[in-house]
């Protein structure tokens, strides 16, 4: 989902890539909510950072998993960490394909609402040294 709204929100000043420590195919929850906010992420695929062939200016992590864990090939990158709740774990408590959905739909509008401040961020971390 953040690659999704980055690359539309943002894509005239940045390339965003979306990779995981583990890759877990694409969710179709997500699509949908990304389809409710006219992004289109069906193409997408689930994939490693690993997997990867980019030498990354930032690595955005969102989760702490992630950050604890992300690799040496983020080394020369400078690390944003930016937990939110895991959709598919919320959802794992829903009574019903509606709750499921909302459970998408708020971690959606988390998403969205940090990756439109993204910019920011990022000037503020210009000066910083990269993590590692």
């Amino acid at each position: 989902m953040a690659e999704g709204f980055a690359n539309r929100l943002h894509g005239d000043k940045l390339t965003a890539y979306s990779a995981g420590l583990e890759a877990h195919g694409l969710n179709d929850y997500a699509v949908k909510v990304m389809k409710e906010a006219g992004i289109d992420i069906s193409s997408h695929q689930s994939q490693r950072l690993d997997e990867l062939d980019v030498a990354f200016d930032y690595v955005v992590t969102v989760c702490d998993h992630a950050y604890q864990h992300c690799p040496a090939i983020t080394r020369n990158a400078r690390l944003i960490r930016q937990n939110f709740d895991d959709p598919p774990r919320l959802a794992e408590q829903a009574k019903t394909e509606a709750e499921k959905v909302d459970c998408y739909r708020r971690v959606r509008e988390q998403i969205r609402q940090f990756v439109e401040s993204l910019p920011g961020i990022l000037a503020s971390t210009a000066d910083r040294q990269p993590d590692g």
